[in-house]
């Protein structure tokens, strides 16, 4: 069995689905932890959520967490003031994906994907989340707003443990990512290469989190 993280799709689902297929060649022993954001900004939200949908129906184990967009759209659909702030942020690019002129159009199986996902993982060497923890707090793991949105952090080692963070939500450059993987390896691990932003970043990575080995594919989107 070997265990992989990926994180902040959005939308780019030829991308997402080479990099499993082809590049990890998943098995269906294989552990997928997605860390969130697979939606907006891309052109294809809707078949990133079917193909994670497909793998799961092939018994692929595929761990989903819940990304701020995710969330941005799930407090959309509960609150019209919201909407246009999903819209700014990439929501233009999910409706067309969906072929929906509003978020009340997408059918009732990709709410159902987005109500279940998961805020974070944790295991006995990793916590898995989309953007991390405030260890301010004195349960940091009740801090909705700080695992789907927080940008900088200081760990408490009390509470971390031996264990690292594998997150995303801010994108990265590769080396950046490399750098936090040599010895001795960091305490928290950010693999958002920043796929949809192609201009600057534009890597999709998937992290073994059993060997650390890093796999970057770069944007696929217009080939």
């Amino acid at each position: 069995m070997r265990r992989f993280a990926i994180s902040d799709i959005h939308g780019c689902c030829k991308t997402f689905r080479y990099l499993v297929e082809e590049e990890l060649k998943l098995k269906t022993y294989d552990q997928l932890y997605l860390l969130g954001d697979y939606i907006d900004r891309g052109p294809d939200s809707k078949g990133v959520i079917d193909f994670i949908l497909e793998l799961r129906e092939k018994d692929f184990q595929v761990i989903t967490l819940c990304g701020n967009h995710e969330d941005m759209l799930l407090e959309a659909r509960d609150n019209s003031a919201y909407a246009d702030n999903w819209l700014y942020n990439g929501g233009v690019a999910a409706l067309k994906s969906f072929k929906a002129e509003t978020l009340f159009d997408i059918p009732p199986k990709y709410w159902k994907f987005l109500e279940e996902l998961e805020l974070y993982v944790e295991l006995a060497d990793y916590l898995l989340v989309h953007a991390g923890f405030d260890f301010s707090h004195d349960y940091p793991f009740d801090d909705r707003e700080a695992m789907l949105w927080i940008r900088h952090f200081e760990v408490d080692k009390k509470v971390l443990g031996a264990r690292k963070i594998i997150h995303g939500h801010t994108p990265i450059y590769l080396d950046d990512i490399a750098s936090s993987l040599k010895e001795p390896v960091s305490d928290v691990i950010n693999i958002d290469g920043g796929c949809v932003f192609t201009r600057q970043l534009g890597y999709l990575t998937a992290l073994n989190l059993d060997t650390l080995e890093l796999h970057a594919l770069k944007n696929r989107e217009e080939m």
